[in-house]
């Protein structure tokens, strides 16, 4: 049993199969509350457009915690309202929303197959400079947390991190 469930209630770990949630919370919605929980922000490529298309948005409740990419500018101690937010989880943005420009900064959800180390080389390959700041912030607000300051450079040579945020540019950018 998951350590957030009480005996007598039911777990469906949600997988990349979201299909298999959604019959899941429509199984059981009718005799039940069904509470979907998802790490980062419900509003920025998580659960909440499949949910809305799916179900009536009368029943649904969002509460939001902070979000990943609030956490991790944070822990860079960087703003981030000119920053431009994008998500290589589970997609890839374009080569145009990926341009390189002086003082830009990026702010980057990661996955398993586009981490730390292959977006590095995306990057510098779209015309990012190899010196650019980069960082790595990786299991926000766990114990075992890492803040990890580097370059463009570094992190494409290096063993990648997945499942984090990154930060690249600002400052001038190298």
């Amino acid at each position: 049993m998951s350590q957030f469930a009480v005996e007598g209630q039911k777990i469906f770990p949600i997988t990349a199969d979201i299909t298999a949630a959604v019959n899941f919370i429509r199984a059981n919605l009718s005799t039940a509350d069904v509470v979907v929980m998802v790490s980062g922000d419900p509003g920025y490529y998580s659960m909440l457009d499949t949910l809305r298309r799916e179900f009536d948005q009368k029943i649904i409740e969002v509460i939001p915690s902070i979000s990943a990419i609030q956490l991790a500018f944070a822990r860079a101690k960087m703003p981030w309202h000119n920053a431009t937010l994008l998500s290589f989880h589970g997609r890839r943005p374009t080569d145009a929303e990926l341009f390189y420009a002086p003082d830009r900064v990026l702010g980057m959800l990661t996955d398993g197959n586009f981490n730390s180390q292959s977006i590095s080389k995306i990057l510098i390959d779209v015309g990012w400079r190899p010196s650019t700041r980069l960082i790595i912030c990786a299991r926000l607000s766990y114990d075992d947390e890492k803040i990890i300051r580097t370059t463009l450079e570094t992190s494409a040579r290096s063993e990648p991190i997945k499942h984090c945020v990154l930060i690249v540019g600002g400052e001038g950018n190298d």
